[in-house]
């Protein structure tokens, strides 16, 4: 049986909109945590001759970010920023009475030293080091929707048909190769998804177990019906979970594929109280010391309150990130409950790459140590990359999956409700206005630098980040506002465009913001209006 380890990277645009506590610092963190963290482990698997063939996306919002000027700047002054406080911490800590946390200073400030040596090495260029990887055949790297808009939700066809076109082409501009995997927004999916991502040119996605549980079979290639197949899980007959699935009701160029997660396995890293990150060992995410940043606690428990959190060890939370990979190992190779394993079958676990590192901080020496323990178990088990498996193992059975998302309640709840029901009546507003004047100010030179720039702000305006973070409760002020900006300069510039392009005032301030994002967005525009 195959094991494909999927990893998403995103973050909405934040550059040019301020750095604490929502602006590049957001960026900044998740680069320090995971992306050089696990560019690290994966130079050190690579150096042992250890195979990690992870499948990992970046969004070309996200990619973009990390490709800019303004990143390596912000990037150097977030390091000399967290270098900064560390020598200033043993003096603050001797005066609390806290001199016993001394050593974890320095554990930090080896760290942040390493890390920036690292950033510097690879210039700065995030993406360059992990295209190489990928050149080298190390891991396969995925695409995603330009802003990762919440495509089901989307009023028109054009706005789902742009968001994928920019996806795949800022995608083959940053990394130097199409993308043959998509990762769908919060892998929200509604039938007749698959027909765009196809003509998008993607040929698989990732899909949440629960909408393949409620999926209803397909006609096979060529004889029959071919329906999924049927097992035990979590005590109902459903479909099987371990299988890829063909989507679209034909073979061939068209064909789409969906890669299932597998629930148990993904529950384990997952799941703060029943998974791995909530031992008691590892570095606790809340308490932070301020000034600086450091955190020098670990979580100590279930249910520990803040003030009952112990010092960290990092000796002995890395023997645990190890311990916890053999578990894992053991995990995968009793799948799929101990019954006898599907010829074609995968395991599939795909999560959020800032999970590993930003989240749960020892997270990306567990990827590492798993891929070790692969490497030495019983092959029962191999890990490959996603298009590595499809290739092998072609789907031979179709299923339509339900409507859904892997979000809270497996619906779209999480993005649309009575919170956040006024972003996409306006959302709904404004692709009617963009995709009305959009025709004819592809035809104008004049008109086209303002359509451009009223694309990306229409999709920046898409991010399903504002509804979420909304939804959540936590700095709802910042993604209202988020929103509005982008919605009123989506506003300004198509009515500008209706107008006849008139270049005033606010149409000049619009324009000047953001205009290197997605460079060549005028051409994804035409194709979506001409699709």
């Amino acid at each position: 049986m195959d094991f494909v380890l999927a990893l998403h990277s995103h973050l909405p645009y934040v550059l040019h909109h301020g750095r604490w506590p929502h602006g590049s610092d957001w960026l900044c963190e998740a680069a320090l945590d995971t992306y050089l963290p696990l560019l690290e482990r994966f130079a050190e698997l690579e150096a042992e001759a250890t195979p990690a063939p992870v499948t990992i996306g970046f969004t070309p919002v996200l990619a973009n970010q990390l490709a800019s000027p303004a990143f390596v700047q912000e990037m150097e002054a977030f390091f000399a920023q967290r270098l900064a406080m560390c020598d200033q911490a043993p003096a603050s800590l001797a005066e609390t009475g806290d001199a016993g946390l001394v050593p974890l200073v320095a554990f930090w400030k080896e760290r942040l030293t390493r890390l920036r040596a690292l950033f510097r090495s690879i210039d700065g260029d995030l993406i360059a080091a992990f295209r190489r990887l990928e050149e080298r055949g190390r891991l396969e790297i995925i695409g995603s929707a330009a802003t990762h808009g919440y495509l089901p939700l989307l009023k028109r066809e054009e706005s789902i048909r742009l968001q994928l076109a920019v996806g795949r082409a800022e995608h083959t501009r940053l990394f130097g190769v199409a993308p043959r995997g998509c990762w769908l927004p919060e892998c929200a999916y509604r039938p007749g998804l698959e027909k765009h991502l196809a003509d998008a040119g993607f040929r698989y996605f990732f899909t949440d177990a629960h909408l393949a549980h409620a999926g209803t079979p397909l006609r096979a290639y060529s004889d029959g019906p071919a329906l999924a197949p049927q097992t035990e899980w979590h005590g109902k007959t459903t479909k099987s979970p371990y299988l890829a699935y063909r989507v679209s009701r034909r073979a061939g160029r068209g064909s789409v594929a969906a890669l299932v997660r597998d629930p148990r396995s993904s529950m384990q890293i997952w799941s703060r109280h029943q998974g791995y990150p909530g031992d008691e060992w590892y570095l606790e995410f809340h308490k932070i010391r301020w000034p600086g940043g450091l955190k020098l606690w670990r979580v100590s428990g279930a249910n520990v309150d803040l003030g009952g959190k112990r010092p960290y060890e990092p000796p002995v939370a890395s023997q645990r990130a190890a311990d916890h990979a053999a578990h894992f190992t053991h995990l995968l190779q009793g799948l799929p409950d101990g019954k006898p394993k599907e010829r074609d079958g995968v395991i599939v676990a795909p999560f959020d790459t800032e999970l590993f590192g930003h989240w749960w901080f020892e997270g990306a020496d567990f990827l590492a140590a798993t891929y070790r323990e692969l490497r030495r178990g019983p092959q029962e088990v191999r890990a490959v990359t996603a298009s590595q498996h499809l290739e092998a193992h072609p789907p031979r059975v179709g299923l339509q999956l339900a409507e859904g998302s892997w979000g809270a309640n497996g619906d779209h709840s999480m993005w649309l409700n009575e919170r956040t029901a006024w972003t996409w009546d306006r959302l709904s507003r404004l692709e009617t206005a963009f995709w009305k004047v959009a025709p004819a100010a592809l035809a104008s030179p004049t008109a086209r630098p303002v359509l451009a720039q009223a694309a990306r702000e229409l999709l920046l305006a898409q991010s399903s980040d504002w509804q979420f973070i909304i939804s959540t409760g936590a700095v709802v002020d910042y993604a209202e506002r988020r929103f509005t900006l982008h919605a009123d300069d989506t506003e300004r510039l198509v009515g500008a465009l209706a107008a006849g392009a008139t270049m005033d005032g606010a149409v000049v301030d619009a324009l000047k913001r953001r205009d290197d994002l997605f460079p060549d967005v005028l051409a994804q525009v035409a194709e979506a209006v001409g699709s």
